[in-house]
């Protein structure tokens, strides 16, 4: 299952401080509504899972320059010892996981320098800024359908672009269309209800409100 192919669409609209008042119900915190969910099969391609938000930010600061990579968007941390020293598989502790392509990198590449070793590791959520949760109906129950766990290791949160480039500050709404592709969609749920939460994440570090999709299957939203 290829989980981490994802792409996003913006659809923006803007308020300029410099005609427009920011009005009193813009937040400083980001505020997001649910707008629009789609699932589309393509011959020969990934199957496309979408979902779309509208927002609503007084300062304009969401999004992401591909660029940002240092502290506080580093996507990993290298797990230390008490002396300083990287925690290697061979050397791990009681309790450390055991290998998986999420807990444990091989031969990363550190301030340009390869570290011939496996190293324990620990992901940054503020590396991303759209962070969405999946929820899976059984015996009556929603319950959370965790990517990170066996055999996925993986995570379908995410990073769209700076809508507003630079320090430029002005209230801002649109919608963002975030889109999952994978060729799994199918084989994993089938006919099962599904549930998507969803957040963003200023470049202040602000999270957003949680919106909820309506509860789905794949073919309740499939786009023919």
């Amino acid at each position: 299952m290829n989980a981490k192919l994802l792409f996003y669409t913006l659809i923006l609209g803007f308020l300029a401080t410099a005609c427009v008042s920011p009005p009193d119900d813009f937040p400083s915190i980001p505020e997001i509504s649910f707008h629009g969910l789609s699932y589309i099969e393509l011959d020969g391609a990934s199957d496309s899972l979408k979902i779309a938000v509208k927002f609503r930010d007084a300062e304009g600061d969401l999004g992401l320059d591909p660029r940002a990579i240092n502290p506080p968007f580093n996507e990993i941390e290298y797990l230390t010892d008490n002396n300083g020293n990287y925690i290697t598989y061979s050397n791990r502790p009681e309790g450390a996981p055991s290998y998986n392509p999420l807990d444990w990198i091989i031969d990363p590449l550190i301030n340009n320098e390869e570290i011939k070793d496996t190293l324990w590791v620990e992901y940054n959520p503020n590396y991303y800024n759209i962070f969405v949760k999946f929820f899976i109906k059984r015996g009556g129950n929603f319950t959370e359908f965790k990517w990170s766990d066996p055999p996925f290791y993986t995570t379908l949160d995410g990073r769209f672009p700076e809508i507003l480039a630079g320090d430029n500050q002005q209230s801002i709404e649109g919608v963002i269309e975030y889109s999952m592709l994978s060729s799994g969609w199918r084989p994993i749920f089938r006919n099962d209800t599904i549930r998507i939460d969803v957040q963003i994440q200023d470049r202040a570090l602000n999270r957003s409100n949680t919106v909820s999709t309506p509860n789905f299957t794949l073919n309740q939203i499939q786009v023919k």
